[in-house]
């Protein structure tokens, strides 16, 4: 059952509402959202772990830390609904799918697309994903000087698309990817001039064109199925015998292909640029993936046993969380901390703030993989204090996933390959409109010999670097091997 929004209910004490700003009229503070990454610190500072404010047009409470986490995923989550939550725009854009859906309906749903996500599909899907990213490898060393975002959002596109659609590689799958791309940029822009040339409009009509693809991709699979994800959908029945309908089939798929990279694209690169920066992370994991070559070349078990690459992407997900949080809508009023919130309202529980809890995290912003290690474990210390997938009975189905293509790509690119900073580039880390290096982390590509010492091997094949890359900070710290300016 989809829930609506309630009205806010008048009889609450607005003496009782969490402290906080409103903002400037309709604006609210939706500006400094999007443009000052320590939005949510700076308030959490103010005014602690529940704080009000005005967002995407809409009063909204800001929740932080695993305690308050906690509350809106797990214990109290019978008081919020995802439909609600959600601005207006990504639900038109994206369909009535399983992102948007509460209750029974979210229940039955995710059962049917759970098998697709299971051990046994991920296992299914090892060669293309190997085939695809060997592609990729090779197209980058020819190129030699890429951006790592660019780069990264081709390869998941395309291992996404063909996966979870069976999408030709090609031409079919650089059309899809263009598509998307501007359904992405309509995401957040006013739900307005549906039929103009908007973002918005744009992205409507890019949604049409994607869904108008899949319709045919699901007409054909009904009757030749294959080995890829929409087919396993098409066969999958609930406890009664039910399968999902033709439009739910298309409307889920439009889901996973839209899911399928944008969070991986932003976790890669951001792992790319910390291992830059940290180069005894980077020995370290090269380390390990030497080891692991000696057995042999890499394979969905030996993906398994690797952890200290692990403990890399789980502090990437730390660090680095794509997004800020999620949203949910109020349909019930509920207490927190000495404050009520009433129904009408959204909540914006943040990963950003949460994962930089300082007694759960020590000196938070340094990226640091050992936390993560069974000596220290820090996560352990409190439960959901690490939810860059969410958690809770929601938690995101498609993380085994995301970690297996994430791993494969990193540990191709540790055993064999060498990235280096280009000059001429900004490397703080920006929120909008997607969680990157400002500008994509622009690298000079190679392969890598591990008998050969690395300054020879940087000076035989590098470019030299005459500029360095601006930055906004007086104070600059320098990466170790190009010399680039980092935040």
């Amino acid at each position: 059952m989809h829930v609506q929004e309630s009205t806010v209910q008048p009889h609450i004490n607005k003496q009782l509402l969490p402290p906080g700003s409103m903002g400037l009229p309709l604006l609210g503070e939706s500006l400094e959202l999007f443009f000052d990454k320590d939005f949510i610190e700076k308030r959490r500072t103010k005014y602690g772990s529940i704080f009000k404010t005005h967002i995407l047009g809409h009063p909204t409470v800001c929740m932080v830390g695993p305690e308050a986490v906690r509350f809106v995923l797990s214990s109290h989550m019978d008081h919020f609904a995802w439909g609600s939550g959600w601005p207006a725009s990504f639900e038109k854009i994206l369909g009535h799918s399983l992102i948007f859906q509460d209750g029974e309906e979210h229940r039955r749903n995710r059962q049917l697309l759970m098998p697709a996500f299971q051990s046994k599909a991920l296992a299914g899907y090892f060669d293309t994903m190997q085939a695809t990213v060997s592609k990729y490898l090779a197209m980058w060393e020819q190129q030699r000087e890429l951006t790592w975002y660019t780069a990264f959002k081709q390869a998941t596109f395309d291992i996404g698309s063909q996966i979870l659609l069976g999408a030709n590689p090609g031409e079919e799958v650089a059309y899809l990817s263009h598509l998307s791309e501007v359904m992405t940029q309509g995401m957040y822009a006013p739900p307005w001039g549906k039929h103009l040339p908007t973002p918005f409009g744009r992205a409507i009509k890019a949604r049409r064109k994607i869904l108008a693809h899949v319709r045919k991709v699901v007409q054909k699979r009904q009757q030749q199925p294959t080995n890829d994800a929409l087919s396993m959908l098409i066969g999958a029945k609930d406890e009664e015998g039910n399968s999902l309908t033709f439009e739910e089939l298309t409307t889920q798929a439009l889901l996973l292909l839209f899911a399928s990279h944008e969070t991986m694209t932003a976790m890669l690169t951001c792992a790319c640029r910390e291992l830059t920066l940290h180069p005894d992370v980077l020995q370290r994991a090269r380390d390990e993936q030497l080891r692991l070559a000696a057995q042999g070349p890499i394979t969905f078990e030996q993906l398994k046993a690797m952890p200290y690459l692990d403990q890399i992407m789980r502090e990437v997900e730390r660090l680095r969380a794509p997004g800020i949080g999620g949203f949910r809508g109020v349909v019930k009023p509920f207490e927190f901390n000495g404050y009520t919130v009433p129904a009408g309202w959204r909540v914006l529980y943040s990963t950003y703030g949460t994962h930089r809890t300082e007694s759960v995290y020590p000196d938070p912003e340094r990226f640091d993989p050992d936390r993560f290690s069974p000596e220290r474990a820090e996560h352990k210390q409190q439960a959901f204090s690490l939810v860059g997938f969410g958690g809770g009975p929601r938690i995101c189905m498609g993380f085994g996933f995301a970690q297996m293509e994430m791993k494969l790509l990193l540990a191709h690119l540790l055993r064999s390959y060498q990235w280096d900073l280009l000059p001429h580039q900004n490397l703080d880390v920006v929120l909008f409109p997607a969680l990157k290096p400002k500008d994509g982390l622009k690298v000079y590509f190679r392969r890598w010999y591990p008998e050969r010492k690395h300054d020879q091997a940087l000076a035989e094949t590098t470019p030299a670097a005459d500029a360095l890359p601006t930055t906004e900070h007086a104070q600059v710290q320098r990466c170790p091997y190009s010399g680039a300016v980092i935040s």
